[in-house]
């Protein structure tokens, strides 16, 4: 995945990982989209497709979120390189799945106080690789 540089005149922050302001910031946010998925019903098809539990998930997203933001690599240091594609085939994404992952993302982003201009780019990188991970449905 790839987060676009900002344009001149955006906060001189090294990473986003900086940017959104840290571990601390990425675990409220981890923690508030997975809250959304039990909570909203719009969300539905992407809950079911989590299974019973999600405290595996929450872990998983969290440092993987960390490390690609540019902060550290907790995921590849467990489990080594993302492989996301490969990670995801076993469950069924499509449509619905990636636009509510999308939705739920950006709902949860607002709702921790993420800026918006770091928001924008990471909904346009987050809805990159979600629609890469889709193993159903058209290719968009």
């Amino acid at each position: 995945m790839h987060i676009e540089e900002p344009p001149p005149g955006d906060p001189p922050f090294d990473s986003p990982y900086a940017w959104i302001g840290g571990e601390e910031k990425i675990h409220a946010l981890v923690e508030r989209f997975y809250d959304l998925m039990d909570l909203e019903p719009d969300y539905a098809e992407l809950r079911h497709a989590h299974g019973p539990e999600l405290a595996h998930a929450r872990q998983r997203l969290f440092w993987f979120l960390c490390g690609w933001m540019g902060g550290p690599q907790h995921y590849t240091e467990r489990f080594g390189h993302p492989r996301l594609r490969m990670r995801h085939m076993p469950f069924s994404i499509g449509l619905a799945e990636r636009d509510q992952w999308l939705a739920c993302m950006d709902q949860a982003m607002q709702e921790t106080g993420v800026d918006d201009a770091l928001r924008r780019r990471l909904n346009s990188s987050f809805f990159q690789t979600a629609d890469w991970m889709r193993n159903r449905g058209t290719p968009a």
